[in-house]
């Protein structure tokens, strides 16, 4: 297929149809498209006749396609012959990095939090011998889902022809700069990047963080430095492997809602995290605590009113001294009340004691109306205790789930039959979604029983069943997912299952 023949409306795999020229460099061509049969929007690259690195860029973008960390772009497909050469991957909406900076450097909390989550998911990337090799601000986004995503790995290496023979060190040092960029809103680079002025220099050395941006604190200074300016270690070592700097990172907050309780209806219900912060700061500073109404006393009555409230405390000691001896005398003369009395608490907080958080044996998708399954290979990422990581289902053109099927979930296998508490599930942050609580000891639909219902459910939910319940299956069930972006999908960041005990 000539480079002419590749246009808008061009069908590619008699499914995708691309629909948009978004950039075009050095042969390849980045284009919007829809694939016609999922109805979702996708990323195609085309390849112009004599594109050096076709069967590199494609053979990447297979080896990519086996990655399932979430923050990674999925690949969808990839195919090389002499008619059409492309690459179909993930359509991400959301804000680059260059775009968050456009008005100046994050909050260093949040910048640092953005580079962890990057760093995490490229650890996982380098398990499989998959590398970035040219991080840039713009291959870092905060999605429309308020996820981190970060686009490109592997597949813009092969595209541009970049090697190296220390693939680990140069993604570290890009995350480092990442950081730098975040927290200054410079590029430690010689010339400008993405719009980012160059960083500043000092000696023929760029400056560090702390000595661009005031505020930025020591720990996230020390960690940019060690990650990509050298000459400024001053004998700390060196981060050499995405693995060190999320190491490095991981007690920052990760960049991610999370449900606030509030004493009342926060004004704005659906705010991100940031903005639930604000909300209740600025209640709390508008309701300031009432002041007890001021004293005027003439000083001449001064100790006459002092006698007074001596006398009074006075009277009021000797009172609670009779009611202690009277209380004391009654416990005496009835032995049998204590007793009562230290059995209540007791109860209640061995209760409270017994109900544990059980870990899952296993986590897979569930899709028994649809093909079975339901991207298992990250359902793991739901149990996995790390907030960060997270599955999903497919995207759906619809909230009830394109009408193909009447619901999908998550189903964990915990190993034995026990009773359920609850089930405290972390979704979305996109109200929208009707989960239901299923639970059985057989992992078939028609075996597993409804047990509660949580509508327009959002963030930490707490799932209780409504009489006692129990089985070796438990299943978050999902009728309506919400919408993100375009699609529709239902979101578990992290599943807790608590239990009493074994039924």
């Amino acid at each position: 297929m000539s480079t002419s023949a590749v246009e808008p409306g061009t069908r590619l795999a008699e499914r995708f149809r691309l629909e948009d020229r978004v950039s075009e460099s050095d042969g390849a061509t980045l284009w919007k498209a829809i694939d016609e049969i999922l109805a979702r929007p996708v990323a195609v690259h085309t390849f112009a006749p004599g594109f050096p690195r076709v069967h590199e860029v494609v053979t990447a973008a297979r080896s990519a396609s086996r990655l399932t960390d979430p923050r990674l772009t999925q690949v969808f497909d990839a195919a090389e012959d002499d008619k059409a050469s492309y690459v179909v991957s993930e359509w991400v909406t959301g804000e680059s990095l260059t775009d968050l900076l456009a008005s100046g450097p994050l909050e260093p909390e949040r910048a640092a939090g953005l580079v962890a989550e990057a760093a995490e998911a490229l650890a996982h990337a380098h398990e499989s011998q998959l590398y970035h090799l040219c991080l840039r601000p713009s291959h870092l986004v905060w999605t429309t889902g308020n996820t981190v995503k970060v686009l490109g790995v592997a597949v813009d290496a092969a595209m541009y022809g970049l090697t190296t023979d220390q693939p680990a060190l140069d993604d570290a040092e890009g995350l480092g700069r990442l950081l730098y960029a975040g927290l200054t809103g410079h590029w430690p680079g010689d010339e400008e990047e993405g719009g980012l002025p160059a960083a500043p220099m000092t000696d023929g050395h760029f400056c560090t963080p702390r000595q661009v941006t005031a505020g930025v604190p020591g720990y996230l200074d020390a960690v940019t430095v060690r990650a990509c300016l050298p000459e400024a270690r001053r004998g700390h070592g060196a981060l050499t492997t995405p693995a060190e700097v999320s190491d490095a990172l991981a007690d920052v907050a990760r960049p991610m809602p999370i449900p606030i309780s509030y004493p009342s209806t926060p004004a704005v219900a659906s705010a991100s995290h940031t903005e639930g912060i604000d909300i209740a700061h600025r209640q709390k500073l508008a309701v300031p605590p009432p002041q007890p109404p001021p004293h005027h006393v003439p000083k001449r009555e001064g100790s006459m009113v002092n006698r007074v409230l001596m006398t009074l405390v006075v009277l009021l000691v000797i009172a609670a001294v009779g009611v202690g001896a009277w209380t004391i005398g009654r416990s005496l003369g009835s032995p049998t009340t204590p007793e009562a009395q230290k059995t209540v608490p007791s109860t209640s907080a061995s209760a409270s004691a017994e109900a544990e958080a059980v870990e899952p044996e296993s986590a897979k998708g569930f899709d028994p109306l649809g093909d079975s399954d339901e991207k298992s290979d990250i359902a793991k990422l739901a149990v996995d205790g790390k907030s960060g990581t997270l599955w999903k289902t497919e995207a759906y053109t619809s909230a009830d789930l394109g009408r193909l099927k009447d619901g999908v979930g998550l189903l964990l296998d915990m190993g034995k039959s026990m009773q359920i508490s609850d089930v405290v599930a972390t979704l979305g942050d996109a109200p929208g979604a009707t989960v239901e609580l299923k639970v059985g000891d057989s992992a078939d639909l028609d075996s597993l029983k409804t047990v509660a219902t949580e509508k327009n459910a959002a963030g930490k939910t707490t799932l209780t069943p409504e009489e006692p319940a129990s089985g070796q299956y438990v299943l978050i069930w999902f009728t309506r997912v919400p919408a993100d972006a375009g699609k529709f999908h239902g979101t578990i960041y992290e599943v807790v299952v608590h239990s009493p005990g074994s039924a």
